[in-house]
């Protein structure tokens, strides 16, 4: 089986796959209102959303920086929200060094832009934009592991891969109060808040009519932990795969009918 790979963020990718460009979408983030819309548009019929492994969207710093071993959503609302001035970790908490802050980020079209806005900031987009800003998550890790002050967000999968020069913040749980690190367990134990979130992938309704399509996501549920591991990222509870088992052998029975 022949499978072509394009690369982009959730946003990007969704353009393309309700352009009828593509079967899949990999998303970090569910298809927005707008988004559904011009798929509708399109023509492009029913969608279904598979939930295929799990992520603990993590908040890395310097290794340098001693300090700012736990944040508070309100303390990462106050260093990334619009028209924060915020540019020393001084300002952050009392106690906090006199140390310049520098900020590094995905860009706008990503899905974890998308995500990390919405919990922290309250709203999807709504960020400052005065930071470096990259598609590519090695930039971000290159731009904190270089910068003292440094301070940045993507996947967790980024950070296991280079947790020898980064180190990752805890998110104090705003229901318990508790200093919670982003891991497998954490995840799965619902304690990891509000940064976890589910991966998933998208197809078309009419790509189900495609046996390799189909081929492809029932080797993807049939071998679902070991690829999420190899990935870095949390794989599903058992309850999950159950739940997009489901919804994929349903999705087939529908093709064959159709």
């Amino acid at each position: 089986m022949k499978i072509t790979v394009g690369i982009s963020g959730t946003g990007g990718g969704f353009q393309r796959f309700c352009k009828g460009e593509i079967d899949l979408s990999d998303a970090s983030r569910p298809m927005k209102v707008v988004e559904a819309q011009s798929c509708k548009d399109n023509n492009i019929g029913y969608r279904r959303a598979f939930t295929v492994a799990n992520d603990a969207l993590t908040v890395v710093v310097n290794q340098q920086n001693t300090w700012a071993t736990c944040l508070s959503v309100d303390e990462l609302k106050k260093i990334w929200n619009a028209g924060s001035k915020v540019d020393n970790w001084k300002d952050v908490r009392a106690g906090f060094p006199d140390v310049p802050l520098r900020l590094f980020g995905p860009g706008t079209d990503s899905g974890t832009f998308d995500y990390f806005t919405e919990v922290i900031n309250g709203k999807a987009k709504q960020s400052r934009s005065d930071y470096q800003a990259s598609e590519d998550d090695n930039v971000l890790v290159q731009g904190v592991a270089g910068e003292r002050g440094g301070m940045g967000y993507f996947g967790y999968s980024y950070y296991t891969e280079n947790r020898s020069r980064l180190n990752a913040v805890q998110i104090r749980n705003p229901k318990t109060g508790q200093c919670v690190a982003p891991g497998a367990e954490t995840v799965h134990n619902n304690t990891y808040k509000p940064l976890s979130r589910p991966l998933f992938i998208y197809a078309k309704a009419s790509s189900f009519k495609r046996t390799e399509v189909q081929a492809f996501l029932d080797y993807i549920f049939d071998h679902e932990a070991q690829i999420a591991a190899r990935a870095r990222f949390v794989p599903l509870t058992k309850a999950q795969l159950k739940r997009a088992r489901t919804t994929f052998d349903l999705a087939v029975k529908a093709a064959r009918r159709s």
